[in-house]
C-alpha cells in the first residue's frame, strides 16, 4: 500500500518519462507535489525503491526507471505542472503526512574515484550529485568520492564506499584526508606529522606508509562521513 504522496510521485515520474524519455529533476518533483524541501522527495523515492516500484540507475544523474505501477493507477493520470493533482489511492483512515522538515539533506557533487596514485585530474569533474544528510556535514563545502581499492579497509573504508569530504587545507594529526602529492596525484590516507616530514598512512598492513617533505603534500580536505551501498 502506497501513501498518497508516494502514489502521486510515482505517477508523476511515470508520466514524465512517458512524455519526455527523461525522469524529472528533484526540483520538478518538489514543485509538482508542493513540498517544502527536496529531502521529502528523497524519502519518497527511497520508499518507492524499497517497495519495488522504481529503480535508480547507477552512475547516472536523474536516472529513474519505473518497474511497476499500483493497480489503482489509471492511464489518464495528470501530468506534472502548476496545479498538478494526480489520482490518489482511495482508502479509509488515511492521514496526511506531517510537514516535511526543510534543509535536512544537501545535494553534493560526486567527483569520481580515488585510490593510491589517482591523477588529480580524475577527481576534478562532477559526474553526479548525491543527497547527503545535513547531520553528517556541518559547515563548509563538501564533495563525495568513490573509494577504489583496499588501502583503508582497517579503518572501515571499503572498495566501492562513498566518502564525504569537507574541503580544506588543514588537518589535525591522525585525521584521514584527501592529500595531493607533488601536485599530481590524490590519495585518501591518514596524515601524520613526524618532525619536518609528513607521513601518509594506509589502513591496511599490506601497504607501506609513504613519507614526504612538507612541501610535497597538500591537504585537499578531510573525511567527515561514509556512505555504503548494498547491492
Amino acid at each position: 500500500m502506497l501513501t498518497r504522496k508516494q502514489h502521486e510521485l510515482l505517477m508523476f515520474i511515470h508520466e514524465r518519462i512517458q512524455e519526455t524519455g527523461v525522469s524529472p529533476s528533484f526540483d520538478e518533483m518538489k514543485e509538482a507535489l508542493d513540498l517544502a524541501s527536496k529531502s521529502g522527495i528523497h524519502r519518497l523515492i527511497t520508499a518507492l525503491e524499497e517497495r519495488g516500484f522504481i529503480r535508480r540507475l547507477a552512475h547516472r544523474a536523474r536516472a529513474l526507471e519505473v518497474m511497476k505501477l499500483p493497480e489503482q493507477a489509471t492511464a489518464g493520470a495528470p501530468r506534472g505542472r502548476a496545479g498538478f493533482k494526480p489520482d490518489v489511492i482511495e482508502g479509509g483512515g488515511f492521514r496526511a503526512p506531517a510537514p516535511e522538515p526543510a534543509n535536512d539533506v544537501r545535494e553534493l557533487p560526486l567527483l569520481g574515484k580515488i585510490a593510491a596514485g589517482t591523477p588529480i585530474a580524475a577527481i576534478q569533474h562532477e559526474r553526479d550529485r548525491l543527497p547527503v544528510p545535513e547531520s553528517m556535514l556541518g559547515r563548509g563545502d563538501h564533495y563525495v568520492l568513490e573509494i577504489e581499492g583496499d588501502s583503508m579497509i582497517e579503518a572501515g573504508i571499503l572498495n566501492g564506499d562513498l566518502v564525504v569530504i569537507r574541503k580544506g587545507d588543514t588537518a589535525h594529526n591522525g585525521e584521514i584526508v584527501v592529500a595531493l602529492v607533488e601536485g599530481e596525484e590524490a590519495t585518501l590516507k591518514r596524515l601524520r606529522r613526524k618532525g619536518a616530514s609528513i607521513a601518509l598512512e594506509p589502513a591496511n598492513r599490506n601497504y607501506e606508509t609513504r613519507i614526504f617533505g612538507p612541501d610535497q603534500v597538500e591537504v585537499q580536505g578531510k573525511l567527515v562521513g561514509l556512505i555504503r551501498r548494498y547491492h
